[in-house]
Order: structure tokens, then C-alpha cells, then sequence
């Protein structure tokens, strides 16, 4: 019997990282439920799509590609916001002022991108340990306010001080290394 004769609707659709899920439930001819099958769209690290499926005992995976000239379709990851934290969080805080939570919500629903990568980084001033910390909580809270207007997270990671844009010896390089990256996939 084909796959798509088994298949009769989908009973649920997530999105889950970077991946599109929608598990349709999997029938007999008489109409009983045989099991569940989930299938989407995952796209890996270089930006392309693949089309998957998965029953629980094996599933396939296979490039998206275009239809009208057969070539894999894939996504570019590009800056898309880099903004020093200062616009967003109070001093050595991971909480967003309104201000801030209303900014990202507005750049997270105008956005035309298919998913977000999201880094924190600090200045130096503080211990390694403390940075790192700030940094990923950072991450996280952006990363929440993106998920709770619907957008696609793939990552959320903290880089601590280790990776300065200007030099820590002054306030403004420093105001430049407290930032927020948002990388999008764009088509």
C-alpha cells in the first residue's frame, strides 16, 4: 500500500527548532489507526532544507529541492540585528526593560526570516565565570520573547567576553562588546 493512501490528515503541527513537525496519523483500508508518522522540514547547518519522515522504527530524509530547477533549496544566514544590550536590559540583568521586550517583539513579527540563531555577549569587566552566565541568560530572554511571537529559534548561546568587537579599555568599545546577535535564514 502507497504512504499517501495510508495517510489521512494531520492530527498536530509544531514547530520545534528549526524544524517544521506535523504528525498525521496513519491509517489501514478499514479505517483503523495503524500508528503515527511525523514528517517535516529540518535545515542544517549550511542553510539547506530536507524534507523528513520518521515512523518510529525508520524514517528518510531527502534535500528539498527546487521544482522547477532541481536544485537543493537553501537558506542564508545573515546578521539581521546586532545591538548593544544597553537598548534592551538593565546593568548586569537578563530582565528586559518594556521598552526592550517591545522592541524585540516588533523586529521578531516584522521579520521576514524562516528561523533565528541568538548570541549574548559582555564586556570584561566582571569574572569569566559571571560573563558567561549574563551572556546565556541574555540569549535566552531573547530567544523567549522571539518564541512567544511565533518566530523559530534554532539556537540560543552565551559567549561570554570571548568575543569582542572593540577594545575593553574604553566605555564606548565596551558598550559595543554588550550586545545581542540575532543571525536569520533567509531565503
Amino acid at each position: 500500500m502507497k504512504m499517501g493512501s495510508m495517510l489521512r490528515g494531520a492530527v498536530a503541527s509544531v514547530v520545534a527548532g528549526a524544524c517544521l513537525v506535523i504528525a498525521p496519523m496513519a491509517m489501514a483500508q478499514d479505517g483503523e489507526v495503524t500508528g503515527k508518522i511525523e514528517w517535516g522540514v529540518w535545515v542544517d547547518a549550511d542553510g539547506c532544507q530536507h524534507w523528513w519522515a520518521d515512523g518510529g522504527e525508520e524514517g528518510y530524509m531527502v534535500p528539498r529541492r527546487d521544482r522547477k530547477t532541481g536544485k537543493p533549496v537553501c537558506m542564508k544566514q545573515v546578521s539581521c540585528l546586532s545591538e548593544s544590550t544597553d537598548a534592551y536590559f538593565a546593568t548586569a540583568s537578563a530582565s528586559l526593560t518594556a521598552d526592550g521586550r517591545r522592541k524585540l517583539e516588533a523586529f521578531f513579527t516584522t521579520s521576514d526570516a524562516f528561523s533565528y540563531s541568538i548570541a549574548g555577549h559582555t564586556d570584561s569587566r566582571g569574572s569569566d565565570e559571571y560573563n558567561q552566565g549574563l551572556s546565556e541568560a541574555r540569549a535566552k530572554t531573547v530567544a523567549d520573547v522571539a518564541r512567544s511571537v511565533g518566530a523559530v529559534v534554532e539556537s540560543e548561546i552565551g559567549f561570554g567576553e570571548k568575543q569582542p568587537v572593540a577594545s575593553n579599555s574604553t566605555a564606548a568599545g565596551m558598550a559595543k562588546n554588550r550586545r545581542v546577535e540575532v543571525l536569520c535564514k533567509k531565503g
